[in-house]
């Protein structure tokens, strides 16, 4: 019976540790930090920060991380710190010396005496010091209130407001006040000595020093008072998840039921505290719980899945380097410590044979006959079996008196293979079991396969396969068997291979990166490989296996692999330097989620060894570390809660000054920022505080609608260069399950400067053209005046042009007038017929030209008429008769052609003066005259048939008439129809000279 007893009393403690373990108390000393050991109070500002209160070592504010320290020399009013107590953006510090003030950039204190407690209503800041009550004026200084002559003198401990009237806990009472400025009522309420108060619903608990807590129900009109027995030397009260946390001098901690003060748990030094005496608790906005003790510095208090062994619960060492489930046991090896035992009744040592002792075992297994199997570093392995033998026991004096018994005697069974009996290597990577079969991977000298003697209880050597079997690279790093009974082992250099049937296939560097391959595992029909700074890889498992990257929606905490394990419900486990991720996969085989365990998630092992993981018949998982063996029980996941981060803009700084401590920049927090045409460098400084993971909060920005940057750690952005105008800056964070942040806005406007501003540049504009405008109008009335100059000048020349054009076509041949009257003189005597004919014709030409002469343009049609009447007086004075023809051909009417008068008759006189006239007396002379049109000119050509041009002027004599008139009449002709509009020609056939040929154009006019 007695045993039985013990056997429950160890079953039982047994338990109690394993489940005392899943309340987790990680601590911040001064080695992480902390300024000093003595942390009286905890609060959370907006940001997330946690500011603590020291006693002599200032204030300090953590990050989940890191500390940063305020001092006196920072401005404290002292070092050693009471209470806090934050009020908007303010943090109100309780001092021994006074009370300090922390804004955004600076510290101001008031010195005055020793404050225990700060109390902020209304913009009203009331301080509980070591006599009475003070209010802190506008002014800054702390003024005495006079409320009650024994509250007056006391030490005021704790304040408390519950929503119609005051409660100060004092050591000389609890009183009731109705209003801290200018009361009409105050009650001392109790007169114990009160030390702290805690408001939950309408119930206000108060602690005493030593008689326990009195409830007070604040809505009931009496204020029904009941006091429950409770821990003694109480320091504070706290409420935590609806449970009341009372943390006293001696005791630790007492959590109690708030609706029957039922006590739930205790946490003091046999659940992990260093010390008793705790000051305060303190829930955070993430649920995270903080505890802060005199003495022992700072704790996060946490229930988890995980439950952690160390030397400190029986391991025999802290670096658990192999890990093996069988039955109801867990076989675990610790650095130099030989194996454990962890069964129901605790952690047992396994004695190890002599040759065996300080040895590394890297790998355990079980075999089917009950053997323990253990691969070491340097020693070989070691085969291990413990089993109950018949005994024989004698008992009796004589022998009709003696009697014979079977007893069960525990023996054990140990073999040792190495090189000394011929085992081809010491150091022994890993082993592999299967029916009555062994494959042991060893460290450089390939793989052994070993078969199991029955009759002998040992293992015989019957294979070995090594690079003469096609093994190309022998420093192996893994191996494990499929269900199809394929052994697969990975190397250092990354070869994947394997042996089926005692065939070996090398595959060679199946993920062409020559990295090592740390873990093999099998699920369903896939293979996957944990490698050594690659990641995880994936392959449908075959002989001839196509490896992908293990991807999806989130990334691995590491690409380090050390341990790769399948649970119950098919989720990956791997094992890295930073702990453990839980990887939850799609029907493709890609990464849904990802689940990270580190120090703070309850993983105490921090980094995980090689291969050390097993999962038990329970399904718990089991991970060896090198600070400890963890074991994680499925039945009980808790999964991470979505809550969003929150981010928040510590500082923004505009040329290196920041704006929230700086009056100089027009900016308010629900306004935009102004900043002048030259402060054009703008810094942004942000933050998530995760207390739990501070380093796994990653931040992205965006300015104005561009894209936004990739996901980073830094917690800060300087942009430089800005274009003038409106800009926003947006950021949003994610924490380490990748939840998102809302998206916070921070909008600012760079001045345009003047010169850019769109009313300047047009004022300026118009200025520009108004100055170009006024040297443009100078220079066109210059210009204007000068050409009003050159105008009257040609008018002038053209004028007199015109004059002379005239006066030439009033200009007749005078031998030709004086040959006209002579002839008429003649026609007189002999012919007074043709005599009247002459003078009648000549006078209607003369007409004519007098009367075109008064004109610029006349239609061609009048203009023949007048040549046809020049063509019959010349005809009637010549001495011999000659042919003459005058033709148009053009789609338009000649009436409607326009023409400069007297333009043809110059050339048709000269080719009768001197082609017609002057050719033989037996050639009739003839003339002809052509015009024609196109859609731009008009073509005249007079054509005779005399002795040629060039004949006729070595024979002529020269007159200034006809010279000046055909000069003149050129140049009329080219100035209207261009250079080389007029033609002169001889014309030939065969050497014969047939005539001379005229041809002008001029512009076609038309009067329509």
């Amino acid at each position: 019976m007695k045993y039985q007893n013990l056997l429950l009393l160890l079953v039982l403690f047994f338990c109690g540790n394993v489940l005392a373990q899943n309340n987790q108390l990680r601590n911040y000393t001064l080695e992480d930090g902390l300024p000093q050991s003595q942390v009286y109070d905890i609060v959370q500002d907006k940001i997330g920060y946690l500011w603590l209160a020291t006693q002599g070592g200032g204030l300090a504010r953590f990050d989940g991380e890191d500390f940063k320290v305020f001092r006196e020399k920072e401005g404290l009013a002292s070092n050693y710190i009471q209470d806090l107590q934050i009020a908007g953006d303010r943090l109100l510090i309780a001092t021994n010396k006074g009370l300090s003030i922390k804004n955004a950039d600076s510290i101001v204190s008031i010195k005055g005496r020793q404050i225990n407690t700060v109390f902020e209503i209304k913009d009203n800041v009331f301080v509980g010091t070591n006599r009475g009550l003070q209010k802190v004026s506008e002014t800054g200084q702390t003024v005495d209130l006079t409320l009650h002559p024994t509250l007056d003198a006391a030490i005021i401990n704790d304040i408390a407001f519950d929503g119609v009237r005051f409660w100060v806990a004092s050591n000389k009472g609890l009183f009731k006040i109705d209003s801290l400025l200018n009361p009409t009522t105050v009650e001392n309420y109790d007169t114990s000595n009160f030390m702290a108060l805690q408001l939950w619903k309408t119930t206000l608990f108060a602690a005493t020093f030593t008689q326990g807590i009195v409830v007070v129900y604040t809505a009931d009109e009496n204020h029904e008072t009941v006091i429950k027995n409770s821990p003694t030397r109480i320091n504070n009260l706290s409420i935590v998840n609806n449970q009341l946390w009372v943390g006293t001098d001696t005791n630790g901690i007492s959590v109690l039921d708030v609706e029957n003060f039922q006590p739930i748990r205790s946490i003091r030094k046999r659940e992990g505290l260093a010390v008793n005496h705790v000051r305060t608790s303190f829930l955070d906005r993430d649920g995270g719980i903080w505890i802060a003790t005199s003495g022992a510095g700072l704790y996060t208090y946490f229930q988890n899945d995980f439950t952690h062994f160390d030397v400190d619960t029986g391991l025999e060492g802290n670096r658990v380097y192999a890990v093996h489930s069988a039955s109801n046991e867990l076989y675990i090896s610790t650095s130099e410590s030989g194996i454990s035992k962890l069964d129901s009744l605790g952690i047992h040592k396994i004695v190890s044979p002599e040759k065996f002792d300080n040895v590394k075992i890297k790998t355990i297994t079980q075999d089917h006959f009950g053997n323990v199997l253990s691969g070491s570093d340097g020693k070989g392995f070691w085969q291990y079996r413990s089993y109950s033998k018949d005994s024989l026991v004698y008992s009796g004096d004589t022998l009709e008196t003696m009697k014979i018994d079977t007893v069960q005697v525990p023996t054990e069974k140990h073999n040792i293979y190495n090189e000394d009996n011929g085992f081809p290597s010491n150091w022994i990577r890993h082993i592999t079991s299967y029916r009555d079969m062994l494959l042991i991977t060893t460290y450089s000298s390939g793989i052994v396969k070993m078969q199991y003697d029955n009759k002998e209880k040992k293992y015989i050597q019957i294979a070995s396969f090594a690079t003469a079997q096609g093994v190309e690279d022998l420093l192996l790093k893994s191996s494990n068997r499929d269900v199809e009974g394929r052994f697969w082992y990975g190397s250092q250099k990354g070869h994947l291979g394997f042996i089926k049937n005692d065939v070996v296939t090398h595959l060679g560097d199946v993920l062409d990166a020559g990295v090592a391959i740390n873990s093999i595992s099998f699920y369903k029909n896939q293979l996957y490989l944990g490698t050594a700074g690659n990641g995880i890889w994936v392959a449908t498992l075959s002989d001839t296996p196509q490896f992908s990257k293990l991807s999806g929606a989130k990334e691995l905490t590491s690409q380090n692999c050390y341990q790769l394990l399948f649970d119950q419900e098919g989720h990956l486990w791997a094992g890295s330097e930073r702990g453990v991720d839980k990887i939850a996969l799609g029907n493709e085989g890609e990464i849904v989620d990802v689940f990270h365990f580190g120090r703070n998630d309850g993983f105490l092992g921090i980094e995980t060894c090689l291969n050390a993981s097993a999962i038990d018949k329970e399904g718990t998982l089991w991970f060896g570390a090198l600070y400890g063996l963890t074991k994680y029980e499925t039945s009980i996941i808790a999964e991470a809660t979505d809550q969003k981060p929150a981010i928040t803009f510590e500082d923004v700084s505009v040329d290196y000054h920041s704006v929230f401590s700086t009056k100089n920049v027009t900016w308010t927090s629900n306004k935009t920022l102004v900043l002048n045409p030259s402060q054009n460098q703008i810094s942004f400084a942000y933050r998530t505080v995760d207390l739990m993971h501070p380093k796994d909060v990653q931040y992205r920005f965006q300015v104005d609608d561009g894209a936004w940057s990739p996901w980073a750690t830094d917690a800060a952005q300087n942009l430089v260069g800005l274009n003038f105008g409106m800009h926003t800056f947006k950021v949003q964070s994610r924490n380490h399950r990748w939840l998102e942040s809302e998206v916070i806005n921070f909008p600012f406007l760079i001045k345009t400067p003047l010169y850019r501003q769109l009313w300047f540049q047009v004022a300026a504009l118009l200025v520009v053209f108004g100055i170009v405008g006024l040297l443009v109008y100078g220079y066109i009335k210059r210009l204007k005046k000068k050409n009003r100059k050159a105008q009257e000048a040609l008018k002038l020349q053209n004028h007199l042009l015109s004059l002379e054009q005239k006066a030439l076509r009033l200009q007749m041949n005078p031998h030709f007038i004086f040959n006209v009257l002579n002839g008429i003189k003649a026609m007189g005597t002999s012919d007074p017929q043709k005599m009247e004919t002459t003078i009648n014709t000549f006078a209607v030409m003369l007409r004519e030209i007098l009367y075109n002469s008064r004109k610029d343009v006349i239609s061609l049609d009048q203009e023949i008429k007048t040549l046809h009447k020049y063509l019959e007086v010349e005809q009637l004075m010549a001495r011999k008769p000659y042919l003459y023809d005058v033709k148009v051909t053009s789609d338009v009417d000649p009436e409607e052609i326009l023409i400069p008068p007297m333009l043809v008759q110059p050339f048709v006189e000269n080719a009768i003066k001197h082609g017609i006239s002057v050719q033989a007396k037996d050639k009739e002379g003839v003339l002809q005259v052509r015009f024609s049109t196109d859609n731009k000119n008009l073509y005249c050509s007079i054509t005779d048939n005399g002795p040629g041009i060039f004949e006729s002027q070595k024979n002529k004599k020269a007159t200034s008439h006809q010279s000046v008139a055909l000069e003149v009449t050129k140049e009329r002709i080219e100035s209207l129809g261009g250079k080389g509009a007029l033609e002169l020609k001889q014309l030939e056939e065969n050497g014969v000279i047939l005539g001379t040929e005229i041809r002008f154009r001029i512009p076609l006019e038309t009067d329509f």
